[in-house]
């Protein structure tokens, strides 16, 4: 009963043998798809398409990729040379303070489409990763204020945050791809279950 319970849906999601048994594997990727529930009910996907907050954080995610691409450069240069280490400590407070917006704005935008702030169901893990984000890229800003870590260990610090700042925005991409992916289907099953109500 437990492994049931615990496997069962993970083996569903990723059998997708096309060729059905009385085991109960999925027959096709489109029936697991059918079958997933979307990551946004129609109310939800309303209110996202109608916040202005959904194109604050459409604007603001490449930003914040794109001061961390630089800053990664100069940790990396710092790292490797021991040269421009105030450019270094100073991309990364500008990445946590880009960090520090798009978490306030992305919250305030989780709060208009699933009515709270944080750990809406849709994002929970997401969320709980980002936690840790914002967690260890404070923690370089206390260190970097108090002088509590020397240069180097400093730099690994910001070195740590940046790498569950790419696992979070992993998560984000392939959360919004599976929604992406969703609607399509919806939309494509939409129109046939249409053209046969019209034939």
């Amino acid at each position: 009963m437990f492994t049931a319970n615990v496997f069962g849906p993970l083996i569903n999601a990723i059998d997708c043998c096309p060729w059905g048994t009385s085991s109960g594997r999925q027959k096709s990727a489109r029936q697991a798809m059918a079958t997933t529930k979307p990551l946004y009910t129609p109310e939800e996907k309303i209110r996202r398409d109608a916040t202005i907050w959904t194109l604050v954080q459409g604007i603001l995610a490449p930003i914040q990729f794109l001061v961390f691409l630089i800053s990664l450069g100069m940790v990396g240069h710092f790292m490797a040379t021991g040269n421009g280490q105030s450019m270094a400590e100073f991309s990364v407070v500008v990445k946590t303070l880009v960090l520090y917006t798009i978490m306030i704005t992305g919250a305030i935008w989780e709060r208009e489409v699933f009515g709270r702030y944080l750990f809406a169901p849709a994002f929970y893990w997401e969320d709980m990763v980002s936690m840790l984000v914002l967690a260890l890229h404070t923690a370089y800003l206390y260190a970097l204020y108090t002088g509590a870590l020397p240069p180097g260990e400093l730099m690994t610090l910001a070195l740590a945050a940046y790498a569950t700042y790419v696992v979070n925005a992993a998560q984000f991409v392939i959360k919004l791809r599976a929604a992406r992916k969703q609607s399509e289907y919806e939309a494509a099953h939409s129109g046939r279950s249409n053209a046969m109500g019209a034939a």
